[in-house]
């Protein structure tokens, strides 16, 4: 996992990307994790091992939960709108 070495998210807390739910608050917190994920040079690395791994919590490579469970039910690797 050498791409964490370059991560935008390193320095930052990580309770910002493990949101609880996923509405009200928790879609702005959503929003702020997907800006950090903007910026990042390892994005694509981090969604890659987020899918492989079967990260199912959290905020991965720009995409949330939700927009990573879409992307294993179609089998499909999606443009995800960080």
């Amino acid at each position: 996992m050498d791409w964490r070495n370059d991560a935008a998210c390193r320095d930052e807390d990580p309770e910002l990307f493990f949101p609880i739910g996923t509405s009200g608050p928790a879609l702005t917190q959503i929003s702020q994790a997907k800006a950090v994920c903007r910026r990042c040079p390892a994005m694509s690395e981090c969604l890659t091992w987020a899918l492989e791994s079967g990260q199912d919590a959290g905020v991965w490579g720009g995409a949330s939960e939700d927009e990573r469970r879409a992307m294993k039910r179609y089998g499909v690797r999606m443009d995800v709108q960080a």
